[in-house]
């Protein structure tokens, strides 16, 4: 065998796109179904596997003739579809690049602020947190016909973003608005959602949990979206938040609409919600029972007497041979012998009155949940108090209809825990991040949070542009940053307070992460091959030849390629990175030594050596390093699979240059 086959049969390039949907549901279905795939050829006739779908069929059971094959079936469609599919199944060629200027603790928090579109975004985090997030939360556009919506352009989904945020040349790619006149209207609005909600369910746990905000506008089609993308099975709940506190004066059909919905789906049917602390309050014991604590609750039930004649029946208060019947409409809870069984045990109430109704005292003690469940129904926080918290914060009305922290914090308190991370990839002014803020004080929790929001551009005669703040993305960047002031503020106070108290009297501030990434959506640092030879002419492909001699962008800094490497190994971007000197060259680690990665311009056999002996998971490197020596490449390689005869298959180590 020559060297060069050696090379190439055996080193691993470095595949710069972000995770392949499409190709990683097929590698699941080859694991539980291996017969189903057949041999093809492509366009080219090079032998490929395909999907037998008919097999597919047989092996679940399914036995379809013609007639099943013209069955209509029960579903949601709409004009766009299958693009959104093609959609999610297309990589991202772009990268997050690290803004440390615009960071809080850069180097030790693993909160991220993610700026631009979310789609991209999405896909990009599909690798490092694919089944990693306990809790999403979103506020999505309404569609409304006022609010920003992203564009439905499939073929140039990030060239779109470049050119809108400035980043690129402006080629006439816009987004805009949605307008109800428009004849894709709710169209629109569900190609938008759809890839969104699709990549966002891969980034759940098993036990994952994903909620969002709506209005009556798309709420019934955002229902039929969920139960497509989640299954209806793992649909847990549509809680009505009362998100107006005074009545609508303004309505021109003298209707107040006071409430908008959260709808909850879950990434498997067993998750449920913590649930609310029972009211201790209503237990007290004035008569001294043995038996504890208890409450007096009522005995009557809900059937009538024709419909439960079993529950109809009197029962006699043995001091007082007071006899006692139930209402017609209602019955008692228990059935008679039951009911025998707690007057004997003294477990009953009798009133000091024949007008008055037995009930039954219950023990604390008999009651095993230590919560009650969380109700459907959320009143008491309203959006006045999101915008009054956002006015306290920035001495200004800079930003309208905020959804209020602590309705969040609920919603995280309920589903998430002392580790746990949660994700809002329409963050807005990062109400979610105040929450986990918020709540990680309040619990010494360790909560990671990840905000992902576009840098849609303020209106200049906004409070907000007057302020400074030339966009949404700026706004909540500032509101993490003020929230973290402030809880440093409160727990400076603690700490002065604390001067001179006693060993153990003082206050414990438990260690909470106060920072933040900022990551922003960019290019990818590498000039990735466009593809599309057969259509491309001389000159583009000679161009794009002479762009791949050097492929790596002269304006990207070392840390801007280090990040792209991590995310596109599947590694997490909060994860902490190190120098490491090995054999006289300067190597990053991550993750403990599970990656390491070299940016030197020259490998040297010494190098390779020593990453071998270190035995890392991956090994990335540039392949420029060697200089165009075939021989070091070769040797590389047969050192690295000298080495990993010798270890099992998932302690493999994978060499790969870039």
């Amino acid at each position: 065998m020559k060297k060069e086959e050696v090379v190439n049969s055996s080193l691993e390039k470095m595949d710069l796109r972000s995770m392949d949907v499409g190709a990683d549901n097929r590698a699941r279905l080859k694991a539980l179904f291996p017969s189903v795939f057949t041999e093809s050829q492509n366009e080219k006739g090079e032998p490929i596997k395909v999907i037998d779908f008919e097999k597919l069929k047989a092996e679940l059971g399914s036995f379809s003739n013609l007639f099943e094959a013209r069955r209509e079936r029960y579903g949601m469609d709409w004009p766009g579809k299958k693009d959104c599919m093609k959609l999610i199944q297309q990589p991202s060629l772009a990268t997050l690049k690290p803004c440390r200027e615009e960071s809080v603790r850069f180097d030790d928090t693993e909160n991220l602020f993610i700026e631009g579109d979310n789609l991209e975004v999405l896909k990009l985090l599909q690798k490092s947190y694919y089944g990693r997030v306990k809790m999403i939360y979103i506020d999505p556009p309404y569609n409304t016909g006022k609010e920003f919506i992203y564009p439905d352009n499939y073929s140039e989904t990030l060239d779109t973003y470049l050119a809108y945020a400035g980043l690129a040349d402006d080629k006439g790619r816009k987004f805009s608005t949605n307008t109800p006149n428009e004849g894709r209207f709710h169209t629109k609005w569900l190609n938008m959602m759809y890839p969104r909600l699709y990549l966002a369910r891969n980034l759940l746990r098993e036990d994952g949990v994903m909620f969002i905000s709506i209005d009556d506008g798309e709420v019934s089609n955002l229902r039929k979206l969920c139960d497509e993308i989640f299954g209806e099975e793992n649909f847990l709940a549509m809680f009505i938040w009362k998100s107006r506190k005074f009545t609508d004066a303004r309505s021109s059909r003298n209707i107040s609409t006071d409430h908008e919905y959260i709808l909850a789906y879950s990434r498997n049917n067993t998750v449920s919600l913590v649930g609310r602390p029972r009211d201790e309050s209503k237990y007290s014991n004035p008569d001294n029972d043995p038996r504890g604590p208890w409450m007096s609750r009522s005995m009557l039930g809900l059937a009538t007497q024709d419909q439960r004649p079993n529950l109809h029946y009197s029962i006699t208060d043995p001091d007082t041979e007071v006899i006692y019947d139930p209402p017609e409409t209602t019955g008692w809870r228990y059935a008679q012998d039951r009911m025998h069984k707690l007057i004997e045990q003294n477990r009953i109430l009798f009133p000091k009155t024949p007008k008055g109704r037995p009930r039954e005292k219950k023990f604390r003690s008999d009651i095993i949940n230590e919560f009650t469940s969380f109700p459907t129904i959320i009143d008491k926080i309203h959006t006045s108090h999101g915008t009054a918290v956002v006015r306290d914060i920035f001495g200004a009305q800079i930003f309208d209809f905020p959804k209020p922290s602590e309705l969040i914090k609920q919603i995280v308190q309920q589903t998430t825990g002392n580790m746990d991370c949660v994700l809002d990839f329409f963050s807005g002014s990062c109400s979610t991040a105040h929450a986990v803020l918020d709540l990680n004080k309040e619990d010494a929790g360790h909560r990671k949070f990840i905000m992902v929001q576009l840098p849609e551009p303020c209106d200049e005669k906004s409070e907000a542009f007057k302020a400074g703040y030339k966009t949404i993305a700026d706004i909540g960047k500032e509101r993490i940053r003020r929230v973290i002031q402030k809880i440093e503020g409160e727990r400076a106070t603690k700490v002065k307070k604390a001067e001179g108290m006693l060993p153990g009297m003082a206050e414990e501030l438990p260690d909470i992460d106060l920072g933040f990434k900022v990551l922003k959506l960019d290019k990818s640092n590498f000039k990735i091959w466009g593809g599309g030879i057969a259509d491309s002419s001389k000159e583009e492909i000679a161009r794009q030849l002479e762009l791949h001699i050097d492929h790596i962008d002269s304006n990207a800094t070392q840390e801007d390629i280090l990040f792209e490497l991590l995310l596109k190994a599947g590694f997490m971007p909060t994860e902490k990175v190190e120098k490491r000197e090995l054999a006289g060259k300067t190597l990053f680690s991550m993750a403990e030594g599970a990656l390491l990665i070299c940016l030197e311009n020259e490998i040297t056999p010494e190098l390779i050596n020593a990453v071998a002996e270190a035995e890392p998971s991956q090994f990335i490197c540039l392949d420029r390093g060697f200089q165009g020596n075939d021989q070091l490449k070769a040797n590389a390689v047969q050192t690295f699979a000298a080495r990993n005869q010798r270890r099992d298959k998932a302690e493999q180590i994978f060499f790969r240059t870039v």
